[in-house]
């Protein structure tokens, strides 16, 4: 992938980006999730609005609420929709019943949820506000589509502004390398802060001193490293942390999240366990596993030999072939780290297939740079 060098900083190349898009003269579509990354997205238009470079009655803020949210998030989407709103653009509060991701179903098989879920009004986490969008003709039934599925066909008369950047994973940085961003028209996504590092977000977020969501300093007291610190709905696969968090500290949020989601207890007992995606060192002792386990012998056998012993949650399940095929394709090359992510992946769960296209590029550049040290080493 060719990353070119420019001699403008991020934030002179985000106004650049942002100022082009609304040059289009077409709705624009901010995505805004009260998260750090849309948290500076939101401050650049919003101050490019109060300089008269941007116009107003162009954009529509978007919010999709995604009920089990931590209540300084939900604090600032109030904020920020108080703030748009004052300076003449729209700001639509979704709360509709969207397909999410769930890691904590491995009981029931499941991997998803359904937010705002109707019939379920009474262990719903909170009341949606009174200006919530709780209707949608895009949307003909609960959990028919998540929400990205829902913004392409709702949005599509306009261009969206989205949060994303490739620091965070490689997934993001595969998704900005097939975009064509030079040629964004009705109906795209854009990405003006794609090419900044967490270093630049906190730094945008504490110059202008910016009110941001309390829980990422909850977490990062808890143990979570910087660049790990991702806010997503309770159930995600960056959750979990956050549970722990909450369990100890909010009796009456983590009643709420109980009754909502019985299995949430999980995530105390096995919060750094395999279920997770996460084997702590304590653990490993603990359990006497740690550096034991032959984990190609046990990808062979839950792929091919026994997978009826395992429990494989359904989304999972209906792409087991091309784990077959991931781990048929690369038998010789795989390393046992690799196995293990495998392995993990498949128990945790990967419903979006994100686990299985990272490890095809993990073994093979893995394996490309073995060979590359054996070569200089031969050389020597």
């Amino acid at each position: 992938m060719k990353v070119v060098e420019s001699n403008l900083n991020v934030l002179q190349a985000a106004k650049i980006r942002i100022r082009n898009v609304f040059a289009n003269g077409c709705k624009i579509y901010l995505s805004f999730s009260s998260g750090k990354d849309s948290l500076c997205m939101a401050n650049l238009v919003y101050e490019m609005i109060l300089s008269g470079e941007l116009d107003p009655k162009q954009l529509t803020v978007t919010f999709i609420d995604e009920e089990g949210l931590y209540p300084s998030m939900v604090d600032a989407a109030y904020r920020w929709r108080r703030n748009f709103l004052s300076v003449g653009a729209k700001f639509l509060w979704f709360c509709l019943p969207f397909k999410q991701v769930s890691v904590i179903d491995h009981l029931s098989s499941s991997e998803s949820w359904i937010t705002w879920e109707p019939g379920k009004e009474d262990v719903w986490m909170r009341k949606p506000p009174d200006f919530a969008i709780m209707y949608s003709p895009y949307l003909h039934y609960a959990g028919e589509m998540n929400y990205q599925t829902f913004c392409s066909k709702a949005f599509s008369d306009g261009i969206q502004l989205v949060g994303l950047r490739t620091a965070e994973s490689l997934t993001r940085f595969k998704c900005i390398a097939n975009t064509k961003m030079e040629r964004i028209t009705r109906g795209g996504k854009f990405y003006p802060i794609y090419d900044w590092k967490d270093s630049d977000v906190w730094l945008y977020i504490k110059e202008r001193n910016l009110e941001f969501p309390e829980i990422y300093m909850r977490l990062y007291e808890a143990g979570v490293r910087k660049n790990a610190l991702r806010l997503c709905a309770f159930f995600g696969d960056c959750g979990t942390q956050g549970l722990r968090w909450i369990a100890e500290t909010d009796n009456d949020l983590w009643e709420r999240i109980q009754r909502r989601e019985p299995n949430a207890y999980l995530v105390l007992l096995y919060w750094d366990s395999e279920m997770f995606r996460r084997t702590t060192r304590k653990r490993g002792e603990l359990e006497e596993e740690s550096e034991k386990k032959d984990y190609k012998a046990l990808c062979k056998d839950l792929l091919f030999l026994h997978p009826e012993r395992y429990t494989i949650a359904k989304d999972t399940l209906s792409h087991i072939e091309h784990w077959r095929g991931l781990f048929i394709k690369t038998y010789g090359i795989a390393e046992q780290k690799h196995y293990k992510t495998m392995y993990e992946g498949l128990l945790y769960g990967d419903p979006k297939m994100r686990i299985l296209r990272i490890l095809w590029t993990t073994i093979y550049n893995d394996h490309n740079a073995r060979i590359k040290e054996e070569q200089n080493h031969g050389k020597h």
